[in-house]
């Protein structure tokens, strides 16, 4: 039986935090050593540039996420790692896609709202266009799986629409692609409020934090006295518990809820353990990433041999689609 393909990627803002590790990555890890998928995992830098950002640092903030990657077990014996810029037929792809989907379909996306109320002065195409790159990153390879955050939901169905249409038009075969969900796909903000994300401060932890780093961001974490009748739902205090929940387990985390009802929390211990089991889990991560680091020839020899791999798919795919369409 055919191998099924999986696109992921993640935006080239830095160094990935844990909502990136738990949403998206896990998941990349999953399908990886799933010997029925064939696996391509990008960094999404031309996605970065839909809001704003800072031309010195691009391709410093590109390396960090490639270095996460490996860090964490991505492996190129086993997956095509990739830069989205060094894949040209991502963008040509998406203006040929441009062509059956409304501008309404898009204006009326959440996450679109979303964006241009968190930055007003940024409300630009290429922002409005997010949705259809997307597609074309993922339908390029003919991607049926794809390892992301509930959040992106809303875009994977405009692939799908995308998908549809194109076959319908043109008598293609592309696949309508679902979302591969993992256990951590939505983690919330240290703040209590949202999803962890870079552009909030103070609302991550980074996969290279040491432990005295993360002793410190979950100290600032709004909590309350400790006990009450009801567990918190929302807040710092169902952030606390839900990062237990992945950490240290479902047992813990209901342990603590018992406590909540009756005796009460000492909240500092929490945190101080909560603190111990995340760095546990970050230690060989640090460790492994470290030894890239150390061997940049490495690192560039793992983004050239992936991007030339990924051309070689998406080329297929591109002429396909062109051919279709009557060019």
């Amino acid at each position: 039986m055919a191998q099924k393909r999986v696109l992921s990627g993640i935006r080239a803002t830095g160094r990935l935090h844990l909502g990136n590790y738990l949403g998206a990555v896990k998941g990349m890890l999953a399908l990886q050593d799933d010997p029925d998928y064939e696996t391509f995992y990008m960094v999404a830098d031309l996605h970065t540039l839909t809001t704003p950002y800072d031309p010195k640092t691009l391709k410093k903030d590109v390396r960090e996420v490639v270095l996460d990657y490996l860090a964490a077990g991505l492996d190129p014996e086993k997956s095509t790692i990739f830069v989205q810029s060094q894949v040209p037929e991502h963008v040509e792809l998406a203006y040929l896609f441009s062509t059956v989907i409304s501008l309404a379909r898009l204006q009326h996306l959440p996450t679109y709202k979303e964006k241009v109320t968190q930055y007003p002065e940024s409300s630009t195409v290429a922002l409005l266009y997010y949705p259809v790159l997307m597609a074309a990153d993922i339908l390029v390879y003919k991607g049926e799986a794809v390892p992301v955050g509930i959040d992106q939901e809303p875009h994977l169905e405009v692939a799908r629409e995308i998908a549809r249409k194109m076959n319908s038009a043109y008598s293609l075969d592309l696949p309508e692609p679902k979302r591969f969900a993992t256990k951590g796909e939505y983690i919330p903000s240290l703040t209590g409020e949202g999803k962890m994300s870079k552009s909030v401060e103070g609302s991550f932890i980074n996969l290279t934090d040491d432990l005295e780093t993360i002793k410190s961001k979950l100290a600032r974490v709004p909590t309350d006295s400790g006990k009450g009748d009801k567990v918190p739902e929302r807040g710092g205090v169902a952030v606390l518990l839900t990062l237990i929940e992945l950490f240290e387990g479902e047992d813990k985390k209901k342990e603590y809820g018992q406590m909540y009802l009756g005796e009460g929390i000492k909240y500092s211990e929490m945190k101080e353990k909560l603190a111990g089991a995340i760095f546990t889990e970050l230690k060989p991560i640090q460790e492994k990433r470290k030894e890239f680091e150390e061997n940049p020839e490495l690192v560039d020899k793992i983004m050239s041999q992936g991007a030339e791999r990924a051309r070689k798919v998406a080329g297929q795919t591109l002429q396909e689609v062109k051919g279709a369409m009557g060019l």
